[in-house]
């Protein structure tokens, strides 16, 4: 794992300040390549081949080719040969020579040779034309700026900001998105004029100009797959294996995360299988019951017999915060950002890898909101006058229970989402924004300089989808292509990256998420079984009560922490922050506390978002 930047031009000491920004990405080594129209410096996190071989910025036979790249080539070992037969010669034993040949070979398509998660750019000298690409997706990331004929690309938005040329500008429409969907979605940063390049894309600068395309999405073809249930299970079963099996390739230690929860357990026990040595796992809790999953893990980590590790968290303090926040480059609620932070922290003491369990999630249908999504089919048999003047009236009039989830918690979010523009497929319960909120909320100022159409962007994905009929599947398409890349995997590489330390994620090898877009949805989600056919995939590798439990997570009781020991930092914060007092109305913000601290609703979704924003406003505008 690295980090890479680069702009098109010829700097030596702005292209060794942008790398230095991102040295926690990669503190093992460093490099720089200039020539007339290019510079590419780079930020090593050493994982396979730990010699100088391995250095980059790194060249071809000729060295008419240059590459810096980012994460990790899963089948280099297989298309090594087939590139040696060729007659392609190598000079290392690491995955990122792969890419140089495979470029050489097949030019830009080599990416559909490519299996794993990558950023990386080739400066082809000959054409004097730079190749951008990213990972089918999104694992690692990439940004990138154009203004007056000057690119600048670098894996985290703060590289490109080293370049004092660069104007930092608020993109007031990503907050207003931001504050609905808790992240900004691609290709838009919270940065006006600083853009993602989307996962699965590829960004060419040749003859002046940038062009951007799309080279991979997911596909579902109904109908298609003649797979019996149990004949897809055995499928599942050997895919998860092999995509496991894979991700285990490192010549520096590696460990799991292990929350306790199915995706975490499925990855330890697959681990388990391969490695007959010690295995570390790493979990975190707390005290709240409700808030935690350290029984399962225990459970977990007995039946694979692991060397368990946990990490206890109840309190939050601010700096951990701010620290998160500038990791991340740009505000993302997810309330689970700053406990990844200190668990990747107490990990990297030990091991340089570890394997997480993110996307299963995504891919299996494991959400409540695709429960929601269900029985909102029921719910909206009901005449609108009943669903939203009646029973909408009286679940907000219940007061918020202090347990994460729980029957009165979950009817609330339900009613809430429910409400809300159908537009928004299964999203709505997973957006924190209402007409009434969004119009109290905001100033005059701000709603004049967007657009106030929160699920526009649902749209555009859904347009994509070629899911059919098929419900499941067409909400499995927005949360993979629309939600997670910006969200949870983002969380993952900066929270990650953070400590040098490198997290992979199987679940997400693109071939095993290719096979499950080609099952139906019902075998996802079944009646209200959620990630059916993947438990019934785990049967015999885990025990009973982990294979049939529900979600959990391990986000933090933020909305107990608002109402105690970051109270008054909350105040404190928001009042006097000028993005707040411009782009909101500090009136109501402090009507939103207030209530929220009176126990009358709860608010940590609106308080936490706004809370990032003031802090990430501080960070990078002071």
């Amino acid at each position: 794992m690295c980090g890479i930047c680069g702009f098109n031009w010829h700097d030596e000491g702005l292209i060794r300040a942008m790398a230095a920004t991102i040295e926690h990405r990669g503190p093992n080594q460093k490099g720089s390549f200039c020539c007339d129209e290019m510079s590419l410096g780079f930020r090593r996190l050493s994982i396979i081949d730990l010699s100088e071989q391995g250095r980059q910025p790194m060249f071809n036979e000729d060295s008419t080719l240059c590459l810096v790249f980012n994460g990790e080539i899963y089948n280099f070992q297989e298309l090594r040969p087939e590139l040696e037969q060729k007659g392609h010669v190598f000079h290392s034993e690491t995955d990122s020579e792969v890419i140089l040949h495979a470029y050489e070979e097949w030019g830009d398509d080599c990416v559909h040779r490519l299996r794993g998660m990558f950023a990386f750019a080739i400066y082809d000298q000959k054409r004097r034309r730079l190749l951008l690409a990213r990972d089918r997706i999104g694992i690692k990331p990439l940004y990138y700026s154009w203004q007056n004929g000057r690119l600048r690309f670098a894996s985290e938005i703060k590289a490109i900001l080293a370049d004092s040329q660069v104007e930092r500008r608020i993109n007031q429409q990503a907050m207003y998105d931001y504050l609905g969907f808790e992240f900004v979605p691609a290709p838009e940063t919270m940065f006006a004029g600083i853009h993602k390049l989307p996962a699965g894309h590829l960004l060419v600068l040749e003859n002046g100009q940038i062009s951007t395309r799309q080279y991979w999405d997911l596909q579902f073809c109904p109908g298609q797959n003649k797979l019996s249930f149990n004949e897809a299970v055995e499928r599942m079963r050997e895919l998860l294996d092999q995509a496991v099996a894979s991700h285990l390739v490192s010549d520096v230690p590696l460990g799991v995360f292990l929350s306790g929860g199915l995706d975490s357990s499925c990855i330890v026990a697959l681990m388990r299988k391969h490695i007959s040595g010690p295995l570390k796992t790493f979990t975190i809790g707390y005290e709240d019951k409700s808030y935690s999953e350290l029984d399962y893990a225990q459970i977990v980590a007995d039946h694979c017999q692991t060397e368990h590790q946990v990490l206890l968290l109840d309190s939050l303090k601010p700096d951990y915060v701010e620290q998160t926040l500038w990791h991340l480059d740009e505000p993302m609620t997810d309330l689970s950002t700053v406990p990844l932070y200190l668990l990747c922290k107490q990990a990297k003491e030990q091991v340089t890898v570890c394997l997480s369990g993110e996307g299963a999630d995504e891919s299996f249908a494991g959400y409540d909101r695709f429960k929601a999504s269900r029985m909102n089919a029921w719910f909206s048999l009901l005449p609108s006058v009943v669903r939203k003047k009646m029973v909408g009236r009286m679940a907000a009039l219940l007061p918020d229970q202090p347990q994460k989830k729980g029957a009165v918690n979950m009817l609330k979010r339900f009613i809430e989402g429910a409400n809300l523009d159908p537009a928004g497929q299964h999203l709505r319960w997973q957006y924190f924004l209402n007409e009434s909120l969004a119009g109290k909320l905001f100033s005059s100022g701000f709603r004049s300089a967007i657009m106030a159409d929160p699920f526009r962007l649902v749209r555009e994905h859904n347009a994509r989808c070629d899911a059919g009929a098929d419900r499941i599947n067409r909400e499995i398409y927005l949360d993979t292509r629309f939600m997670m890349t910006d969200s949870v995997l983002m969380k993952v590489d900066r929270m990650s990256m953070a400590s040098s330390l490198e997290i992979r994620v199987p679940l997400l090898d693109h071939v095993l998420v290719e096979f499950m877009a080609s099952l139906p949805g019902d075998w996802k989600l079944k009646g209200m079984t959620t990630k059916y056919i993947f438990r019934a995939a785990l049967e015999g590798l885990l025990p009973e009560k982990i294979v049939h439990r529900g979600k959990q997570g391990y986000s933090l009781p933020v909305k107990h922490l608002l109402r105690g020991e970051l109270k008054q930092y909350m105040i404190e914060l928001l009042n006097d922050s000028a993005v707040i007092r411009e782009n909101m109305n500090l009136p109501y913000v402090n009507q939103l506390i207030e209530e929220h601290c009176a126990l009358k609703h709860n608010h940590n979704h609106i308080l936490w978002a706004l809370i990032n924003i003031a802090i990430w406003h501080n960070r990078f505008f002071k």
